[in-house]
């Protein structure tokens, strides 16, 4: 399978629909308004977000704030999270980034697919487009990810992707969080 083809890099504004990276099957631009329903369609599914932020599923309110929080990390970092397109037939099918939670330092690959799609091998190819892209247009030399431990799925994905298994970190809440790495020049 051939690498992600470089796209132009675009600003935000006025050019939601330019791909800032494809990949065989996907292509990934920045998120708009026009987003806002894709997002519900994936973020509102419960089970689906049992392992994701709080572990429920978001309102459309909540969602249309995170295209407004996305617009913030654009325009303060160049990257945030991106809406993913099947080539195919240009379908929103997901959303993948580079984000910054709570201020952290490391940038965190973040990722969510329509259950309709999983299993395909769509999030593998997401993440390696991904990190790809945030090496080659933002300079990251280094990418983490943090996963619920009882999310298997999302741990392949990672490990497919070439992101090493790091220690458990403990929460405040007294839960666990599996974290990942990725090096760019490194295979894991």
């Amino acid at each position: 399978m051939p690498g992600p083809a470089a796209a132009p890099a675009a600003g935000l504004a006025g050019c939601a629909m330019t791909p800032l990276f494809v990949t065989e099957r996907l292509q990934a631009r920045h998120l708009g308004m026009v987003d806002v329903d894709a997002m519900v369609d994936v973020y509102g599914d419960a089970d689906a977000m049992r392992f994701v932020g709080e572990r429920r599923a978001l309102a459309r309110s909540e969602c249309e704030h995170w295209v407004d929080v996305t617009r913030g990390n654009v325009e303060r970092r160049g990257y945030g999270m991106l809406a993913l397109e099947a080539r195919a037939d240009a379908r929103v099918i997901g959303f993948c980034g580079l984000v910054h939670p709570g201020g952290q330092p490391e940038a965190e690959v973040k990722y969510a697919l329509h259950r309709d799609v999983w299993g395909r091998g769509l999030a593998t190819e997401a993440v390696l487009g991904l990190v790809d892209w945030g090496r080659r247009a933002h300079g990251l030399e280094r990418v983490i990810a943090t996963v619920a431990p009882a999310n298997l799925a999302s741990q392949r994905v990672l490990l497919k992707a070439g992101f090493a298994l790091g220690p458990l970190r403990n929460n405040a809440d007294g839960t666990q969080t599996q974290l990942f790495h990725w090096l760019s020049g490194s295979t894991a």
